[in-house]
């Protein structure tokens, strides 16, 4: 996948309030890609709270950080990090 050896992982992440670069925009251009959905869509949490949402493609994954824009290490550092 990629170009990339199996033994590395890949994570992109998005912030589902993002004006900039809005994360529909990214979802659909990974919908373009040729990888295999691995782990569907679902929520992930942090302390029992929804942070957001992942998808796997393979080595690939995609999770969203909610409630922030592409500032989310700034903001969300605890689900982050």
């Amino acid at each position: 996948m990629l170009g990339y050896p199996d033994r590395y992982r890949l994570m992109h992440y998005s912030g589902d309030t993002d004006g900039a670069v809005a994360t529909l925009g990214t979802r659909r251009w990974i919908k373009e890609q040729p990888w295999p959905i691995t782990k569907e869509w679902r929520p992930w949490t942090t302390n029992g709270d929804l942070s957001g949402y992942l998808e796997d493609r393979g080595q690939f994954t995609f999770a969203t950080i909610h409630g922030v824009g592409h500032m989310a290490p700034q903001w969300k550092r605890q689900a982050v990090t």
